[in-house]
């Protein structure tokens, strides 16, 4: 079997809300220890990796001296799957989100879901909502359907349009008071909002701050800009750790960090990669290829092995399966058909992109989904009153979200 890679963390994304709901006294386990308190707020900064974060921790030192502990995002590193995990408490082998976009059965054949803006064929395609309703998409229920059943009001701290969302509607799956927040004073003020009561009765909130990730992506991690931003959330942050009842815990976290693509791989313009294919969905640092006929999958996996290597790894399902990338538990037939024949997972820095199909995404300089310790590693940030205690390690896992094939 293979090893872990280096800076794996015992715990991951996926223990954050089961930990949350054994502090109010849900039955369950607590893997992270969390202590009880009236209410608790989770944000997530959005691309907030744990390398990047202590390489810049002169730009962000309230963040930086209050990390309490190191996660492990889960495979991939996206957005739409690590929400989705961070909301059910579960990898994705388990809630089915298993990328940026993957394949659904349409009634007419396969047909690309991109989860992240729950719009079909690509993230500027028509509306998925119907089509693919996310109810039906991803049927477990959330922690925070539990939270809200054990009488813990809920509330979310976001961008308005997230609260309706495909992705939201998937993943959270239960209504709360939302506080709209497109900036981080309205971040600040909805947070203080949910902590500001006298009442007894417990809230829970998820809180959800973008730009970060954003600029990553369009200037690179690291970048001026992505400083500024950095720099402006440890500022924003820092006054509200100060302004904060001690009847509330805040924890922050991310759900991946960042590389800086230094190799580029156009995959639209190698013909040897589209031979038996039908659909190609992920990002450029993870791709699904979904195959016109399983007899394919052998000549497709030589194709793509030669073509990309030494800049990508290329696997089977059944392989990505048996390691257990997306998760120890085994998905059900359902999830199984959403992952491609063959996954591509780029490796140290480059990109797999797809400069026709998907213009905005191809330009970009900041990428994550990977298995790359600067993708897959997240803080875990307590406000400076609350300690998560010392950890233990837990039973070792077969993480494999992390291992080389």
């Amino acid at each position: 079997m293979a090893t872990a890679l280096p800076g794996t963390a015992p715990y991951t994304l996926a223990d954050v809300l089961p930990s949350v709901a054994a502090s109010f006294g849900i039955p369950g386990p607590n893997p992270l220890d969390i202590a009880p308190n009236r209410d608790v707020v989770v944000l997530l900064i959005d691309g907030l990796g744990a390398e990047l974060l202590a390489r810049h921790r002169d730009v962000a030192p309230t963040l930086a001296a209050h990390v309490a502990t190191t996660l492990t995002a889960g495979f991939p590193a996206t957005t739409a799957t690590s929400l989705t995990s961070l909301a059910l408490g579960a990898p994705c082998a388990t809630h089915g989100i298993i990328g940026y976009s993957f394949a659904l059965p349409d009634g007419a054949g396969l047909r690309l879901l991109n989860s992240l803006r729950w719009n079909l064929d690509s993230a500027t395609g028509p509306d998925a909502r119907e089509v693919f309703p996310p109810e039906s998409v991803q049927q477990r229920p959330s922690r925070l359907e539990d939270l809200a059943a054990h009488g813990v009001q809920l509330h979310y701290v976001i961008p308005a349009y997230q609260y309706t969302s495909g992705l939201t509607r998937a993943a959270f799956r239960a209504p709360g008071v939302l506080h709209p927040a497109a900036t981080l004073d309205e971040l600040c003020t909805g947070i203080r909002a949910v902590a500001d009561h006298s009442g007894t009765a417990s809230r829970f909130a998820y809180a959800y701050f973008p730009d970060l990730d954003a600029n990553g992506h369009l200037y690179g991690p690291g970048s001026p800009q992505w400083l500024a931003v950095l720099a402006d959330i440890d500022a924003h942050l820092s006054g509200l750790f100060a302004d904060l009842p001690p009847t509330c815990t805040v924890l922050i976290t991310g759900d991946h960090g960042m590389i800086h693509a230094d190799t580029v791989i156009d995959l639209d313009a190698r013909p040897a990669l589209h031979r038996d294919v039908h659909l190609i969905g992920g990002e450029a640092r993870v791709r699904h290829v979904y195959l016109d006929r399983p007899a394919a999958v052998a000549d497709a996996h030589a194709a793509w092995s030669g073509e990309l290597s030494p800049h990508a790894t290329i696997v089977t399902r059944e392989q990505a399966l048996d390691e257990h990338w997306f998760g120890p538990t085994p998905p059900t037939p359902v999830i199984t058909t959403r992952l491609g024949d063959l996954i591509a997972v780029a490796e140290d820095n480059a990109v797999l992109v797809r400069p026709t199909l998907e213009p905005l995404e191809s330009a970009l300089l900041g990428h994550h989904g990977a298995r790359t310790p600067a993708e897959q590693l997240i803080p875990l940030i307590t406000t400076p009153d609350f300690k998560i205690r010392e950890l233990s390690p837990p039973p070792i896992r077969t993480s494999s979200t992390l291992r080389a094939p």
